[in-house]
């Protein structure tokens, strides 16, 4: 039930990312973006200077530089530690007790921390929507686009974007900004959200979307 050690692997590029069926277009106006679960407990699967993980939290930083410098919210998702079993439900079925009430869990990794402008959602199931006022704060600031970064991209990136397309948010993966267990799983999901859910970018094409407007 623990996680896996999770080796370095190559993340998708820009040429090899697959066609959306969706049309969606980034537009800065309209965009929020979410860093999803970069807490110390899931990222210590990854052990010590990973250049997989290395090279997701730089790409995340500059997404996040980029959307506070043009007033583009900045959300994050951080689980609670030693969750009751009533809260936790059937996640403590495939995945134990989860973390513990103590920074070296529960703490967001250095190089991501959020300001006072930012905001810290608690994250209860898969989806960053469940439990959770994310559709209203996104709602009320005039947004119906997410990006979405973080860990891990098969199972909260992934289960986040399918909501967010059932409420009517355009959302977009961070390809190069998200990681997973695998190659494997990482493509799975870019493959998943290209053809049912949204538009899987570069953090290039994203950076260049919020610069141009």
């Amino acid at each position: 039930m623990a996680l896996p050690k999770i080796e370095p692997y190559d993340l998708p590029i820009e040429a090899s990312l697959p066609k959306a069926r969706a049309p969606f277009v980034p537009e800065r106006h309209r965009l929020a973006l979410l860093v999803h679960d970069m807490q110390n407990y899931f990222l210590a699967a990854y052990g010590d200077d990973n250049p997989t993980l290395n090279t997701v939290i730089a790409n995340i930083a500059a997404l996040v530089a980029a959307c506070r410098a043009h007033d583009i919210p900045v959300l994050y998702t951080a689980q609670n530690g030693n969750q009751d079993r009533r809260d936790r439900g059937l996640q403590a079925e495939l995945w134990g007790p989860g973390m513990r009430t103590d920074p070296a869990h529960q703490a967001i990794t250095p190089a991501l921390v959020p300001t006072e402008n930012d905001i810290v959602l608690v994250k209860h199931r898969y989806s960053a929507f469940q439990r959770s006022n994310l559709a209203d704060l996104l709602r009320v600031r005039g947004r119906d686009q997410l990006m979405v970064t973080g860990v891990y991209a098969h199972i909260g990136c992934l289960s986040t974007i399918g909501e967010a397309f059932q409420r009517d948010i355009e959302p977009f993966l961070a390809a190069d900004a998200s990681a997973d267990f695998s190659r494997e799983r990482h493509d799975m999901a870019v493959d998943w959200v290209a053809a049912c859910s949204g538009v899987p970018l570069s953090t290039r094409q994203l950076l260049a979307a919020i610069k141009e407007g």
